[in-house]
């Protein structure tokens, strides 16, 4: 069987981990339990009663993970080429390793701690946590995939099979080894070979110019930067609120839906700063780094990364709420009509330009340089129409959280479900210690839109 090496931007994400740094995205499902289960929460001998259902939710996370191949895999070092890793099934693969019953009286506080411990890197890098709180009628399951493993559209890809709605759902297909060229072939091709290298050499040069043209951290408020003395725990938090009341902005004041959930990030980060007394923010603002697909629609899904990005400037000085969205949408306008393939925003691929060594040399400069070529990220992950269930109990809400970078503080992730959409918020406990606030500092932007449009 043919090595499966990590791609480099898959290897880029593995080598630039550190304890303090853990490279995971996750997802926070919330259950809620159906009514005849929330009638017997435990194993006693009336007809019907069963395992409470976090304890159903675990044992059948267990058992389907392991019917799962992608979620069987671990990464291991090769020989060759040097500084390179490969996927492998592992053999000693056991579901009690990376499935978790966990009993908390605050299933929602427990995430952040859990978000600060890095995956085994010597198993297949992810975890399921189920949070077991004091209501036996719900709980909640924390999943937790290495970025090396999965972007948020492949890991929403594996999380879906173990679901009841992804039973007999196809899963990610494994890449399918390329061709071998018949003799002589590479003599004929050694033209289109010689053109497609030089165009990656300027699609390289042209990003590094863009990054250069990004400009230093300016406008950059202190809260959203955090020393590395300050860096290893984790605070989680999340908030829902009503697409409706999006689109009803997005109809009135023009653009998209995701301009207008990035512009209520940047209306809640004015605010959240304001409210703890941080000067008037100034400046051109932050950089938000917002990632890009590069899955092409109904193609076959595949485990690891396929993304770019774009790179924009939160207007956090801009007092007037209809006026940070119309600014945002503008930029937006011009990151979508220059592509996702050259601007500052697309520096993910570069990792495709680096040989495997200078990304197992390089990758703590790497880690350390984020601070340098973004502030803050801010990432959407679209889910599914249809309701998840496990075991009966159905999924209420979903949090995507996204991983944190060096010297960053805080991450912002945003996902839309069964009508409402679902911020989840990462931050580095001891710099923002008042994640909640900023949570609130959300919806308090929103409620201003809606009443800017009515």
């Amino acid at each position: 069987m043919a090595t499966e090496h990590l791609s480099p931007l898959d290897l880029a994400f593995w080598r630039i981990e550190s304890a303090a740094h853990p490279m995971h995205l996750g997802a926070l499902a919330v259950f809620e339990a159906a009514p005849a289960q929330q009638d017997a929460p435990g194993a006693g001998p009336g007809p019907g009663a069963g395992p409470e259902p976090a304890v159903r939710a675990a044992a059948l996370l267990a058992a389907r993970c392991a019917t799962v191949p992608g979620l069987r895999r671990r990464i291991h070092d090769v020989l060759l080429p040097i500084g390179a890793a490969a996927w492998s099934s592992d053999a000693d693969f056991d579901a009690a390793r990376h499935v978790f019953l966990v009993r908390t009286p605050d299933p929602r506080a427990a995430a952040g701690p859990l978000m600060a411990r890095p995956l085994d890197r010597g198993r297949p890098p992810w975890e399921a946590h189920v949070l077991a709180g004091p209501d036996p009628g719900s709980f909640a399951v924390l999943f937790k995939f290495h970025h090396a493993l999965a972007d948020g559209l492949g890991a929403l890809a594996l999380a879906a099979l173990l679901f009841d709605e992804g039973e007999g759902v196809r899963g990610p297909a494994r890449p399918v080894p390329e061709p071998r060229p018949a003799a002589g072939s590479a003599l004929r091709s050694l033209p289109g070979m010689l053109a497609a290298r030089v165009q990656d050499v300027g699609q390289a040069l042209e990003i590094g110019a863009s990054v250069a043209r990004a400009g230093l951290p300016l406008g950059v408020p202190a809260a959203l930067t955090a020393a590395p003395a300050r860096t290893g725990t984790r605070a989680v938090a999340g908030l829902a609120l009503d697409l409706d009341d999006v689109n009803r902005i997005r109809k009135v004041a023009g653009g998209t839906v995701n301009d207008v959930l990035i512009a209520l990030v940047a209306g809640a980060l004015r605010r959240w700063l304001l409210g703890r007394g941080d000067p008037e923010p100034e400046g051109p603002g932050p950089r938000a780094l917002i990632p890009v697909s590069r899955r092409r629609p109904g193609g076959a899904a595949k485990y690891g990364n396929r993304l770019s990005g774009y790179l924009l400037r939160l207007p956090l000085a801009e007092p007037d709420p209809l006026l940070r969205l119309d600014r945002v949408r503008l930029g937006m306008d011009r990151n979508k009509e220059a592509g996702p393939a050259r601007g500052a925003g697309a520096v993910a691929l570069l990792a495709d330009h680096v040989h495997p060594l200078g990304h197992r040399l390089g990758g703590p400069l790497v880690a350390q340089a984020a601070r340098m070529l973004f502030d803050i990220l801010v990432t959407s992950v679209p889910l599914p129409g249809f309701t998840f269930s496990l075991g009966g109990s159905r999924v209420r809400e979903v949090y995507p959280l996204a991983p944190l970078a060096r010297g960053h503080s805080l991450a912002v992730a945003v996902s839309t479900y069964k009508g409402t959409v679902h911020y989840g918020l990462v931050a580095d406990a001891a710099a923002v210690p008042d994640l909640a606030a900023l949570a609130e500092a959300l919806r308090a932007e929103l409620d201003e839109l809606v009443r800017e449009v009515s």
